[in-house]
C-alpha cells in the first residue's frame, strides 16, 4: 500500500515584496516522520480552493501552528489590538475546509493554530489574551532565544475520563510545552474536551461524533515528536487513521 497523503495548509509569509505560501518544516517533518505520510502542501487560496479535489486527493489534514491569528470576526470577538498578525487567506482556506473534512470522514489533527481553527469553524470562541483573564494562567513561550528552552515542557495538563488520550497513554496527566496566547474561550458544542490545564484552559479536545479521527491540540507535539511518547502517540493515531482512509480508496 502507498503511503497516505497528509495535506498541509499553508501560511501566506511576505518574502521580499511577494506573497509565498509556506509550512514550517517541523510540521512536515513529523507528517512523515511521525504519520508515516506524504506531505502535501495546500496553498491558502481562499474562495479559489478547490475544497472538493483537495478531499478527493487526501487521506488526512494537518492544521499547522503559525505565528497569525485568526481574525476575531470570524468568531464574533473584538477587534484585535494594533500589530497583531493576522492571515485572513488562510482563515478563508481553513475554515469552509475543516466541517466538510469532517462530514467526509477524512482523519484531521489540528496544532496550536489549528486547535483553535477548528473550534471557530464549529462555532466556538477564543480568548486573545488568555493572560489576562481571571485565574488563568500566562501560556506564551518564555522569551529567551533558545528553542530548547521555549519548547521545553511547562505545564501538565489532566487527561479527561474516557478520552483517547488517556487510552492511547494509561496515565492521569501529561506534561506539554505552551507556545500560545490565544486559547479556548468557549469549546463549540461539536467539540469533547480532552485535556485540560491546571487553570481550567482545554488544551485538547476531539470533535465528538465524527465519522473518523478528528482531533486537536493546544501544544506543539511535532517539536522532537520522535522522543517524546505523548507526540509519537498523537502522531501514530492519526497516522493510522490515513492509512485506513487510505486502504478503502485503494480496494
Amino acid at each position: 500500500m502507498q503511503r497516505p497523503i497528509i495535506g498541509i495548509p499553508c501560511d501566506i509569509k511576505p518574502v521580499g515584496k511577494l506573497p509565498f505560501h509556506a509550512v514550517g518544516e517541523k510540521y512536515i517533518k513529523a507528517a512523515v516522520g511521525g504519520a508515516g505520510g506524504v506531505a502535501l502542501l495546500i496553498p491558502a487560496l481562499g474562495d479559489e480552493s478547490p475544497i472538493d479535489d483537495i478531499l478527493d486527493i487526501v487521506d488526512g489534514i494537518l492544521l499547522p501552528g503559525s505565528l497569525s491569528n485568526i481574525e476575531p470576526h470570524r468568531y464574533g470577538g473584538a477587534a484585535s489590538r494594533p500589530g497583531t498578525l493576522h492571515d485572513p487567506a488562510r482563515d478563508a482556506t481553513t475554515l469552509p475546509l475543516i466541517v466538510q473534512l469532517v462530514e467526509a470522514g477524512v482523519p484531521l489533527l489540528g496544532i496550536c493554530r489549528g486547535f483553535q481553527e477548528i473550534n471557530v469553524a464549529f462555532g466556538g470562541e477564543l480568548s486573545q489574551h488568555v493572560q489576562e483573564e481571571e485565574g488563568k494562567r500566562d501560556h506564551r513561550e518564555p522569551e529567551v532565544d533558545d528553542v530548547e528552552t521555549m519548547y521545553a515542557p511547562a505545564h501538565a495538563v489532566r487527561l479527561t475520563e474516557g478520552s483517547l488520550m488517556k487510552r492511547w497513554l494509561g496515565q492521569e496527566e501529561v506534561m506539554v510545552n505552551s507556545l500560545h496566547q490565544q486559547g479556548i474561550k468557549r469549546l463549540a458544542g461539536a467539540l469533547e474536551a480532552e485535556a485540560v490545564a491546571d487553570d481550567g484552559l482545554v488544551e485538547a479536545y476531539r470533535v465528538r461524533d465524527a465519522k473518523n479521527f478528528a482531533f486537536a491540540v493546544q501544544w506543539h507535539p511535532e517539536w522532537k515528536y520522535e522522543s517524546n511518547p505523548v507526540s509519537q502517540a498523537i502522531f501514530s493515531a492519526f497516522g493510522d487513521a490515513c492509512r485506513a482512509r487510505r486502504a478503502r480508496r485503494d480496494r
